[in-house]
């Protein structure tokens, strides 16, 4: 068996591969991580050694397993190629993997799944797809973990970011939120939902489902806080109330509703609606909703991605 050695890895400036156009990631470019993938020298291999492409497998059937960054691949098997009439070495930076057979992929505290991963050293991005899932596993066992699942999964290697499209589900304890698309900041524990977007959260023994429907959605899921733009609406039992902007607090069962904010309880034929530049707080434990005369300003900046201005 042959081993492959590789010069020093390659870095570079890095922009996160989302639906928010135009977000810089200043703090992951000052420290980019490695896109060279390595294989590890137990993998058995077959191909051309000077142009490749490599067929790798596992030895005695066991999985394959490659290194990039931070990220841990493991497969049954995988084609690394390059370019065509570029030679391997060469092409360092430029090649791509295909793995097929079933793969995992690790990185700190996410596990990811899917049949199949296509990894460029060019753009620094590993697309599983094949119904890919992952699982975020929080800190402390008493917090609920983060699972997402999606058409699409893409890892983007100079980031703790993924991006996952194509109807989205992310559950985390018993809030649900249904998206187009999923950006998923593993480092601050925070997704952005786009894109046909919905939440809810599940009936407790003091509340009535909750659902939120918007533009946007932000979700720290570590402390289960939301913040939902774009004609929000909230519904629970027979009060709906609508708006700009929303902030809920799970934890508190406080939601705070800016801009044009109107809540009305069809049961009791009441109409609360805000002053202008008021807003409403909705107790979703109580069934009770209130104007806020002095009005409330939402924490927007806790709501932002790595490097997100």
């Amino acid at each position: 068996m042959s081993r492959l050695l590789f010069p020093a890895p390659l870095s570079r400036r890095a922009l996160l591969l989302t639906a928010l156009a135009g977000v810089t990631l200043a703090a992951a470019a000052a420290g980019s991580q490695s896109r060279i993938l390595r294989f590890a020298t137990g993998a058995q291999y077959q191909g051309d050694l000077v142009n490749g492409p490599y067929n790798y497998t596992g030895k005695a059937g066991a999985a394959i397993r490659a290194t990039v960054g931070t990220i841990s691949i493991s497969a049954p098997q995988a084609v690394f190629k390059a370019p065509g009439g570029t030679a391997m070495a060469s092409a360092e930076g430029k090649r791509s993997a295909d793995f097929a057979g079933g793969v995992t992929v690790i990185r700190g505290r996410l596990t990811a799944k899917g049949t199949a991963l296509n990894y460029s050293e060019a753009s620094g991005q590993g697309v599983l797809t094949g119904s890919p899932s992952a699982v975020f596993v929080p800190e402390k066992s008493s917090d609920d973990p983060v699972t997402i699942s999606a058409t699409q999964m893409s890892l983007d290697v100079d980031t703790d970011t993924s991006t996952s499209t194509g109807s989205v589900r992310l559950v985390n304890g018993s809030q649900t939120g249904r998206a187009d698309t999923v950006v998923f900041d593993e480092s601050r524990e925070l997704g952005v939902l786009t894109g046909n977007m919905s939440l809810s959260r599940a009936a407790t023994a003091k509340a009535k489902e909750l659902n939120i429907t918007g533009t946007e959605a932000r979700v720290i899921t570590k402390g289960k806080l939301l913040y939902v733009t774009g004609k929000v609406k909230l519904t629970q039992g027979t009060v709906t109330t609508t708006g700009d902007a929303v902030y809920y607090d799970d934890g508190k069962n406080v939601a705070y509703v800016v801009g044009h904010a109107v809540s009305v309880d069809s049961k009791a034929g009441t109409t609360v609606t805000a002053r202008p530049n008021a807003a409403l707080e909705q107790r979703t434990d109580l069934g009770r909703v209130r104007s806020i005369d002095a009005g409330y300003a939402i924490p927007a900046a806790q709501f932002r991605l790595t490097g997100e201005k």
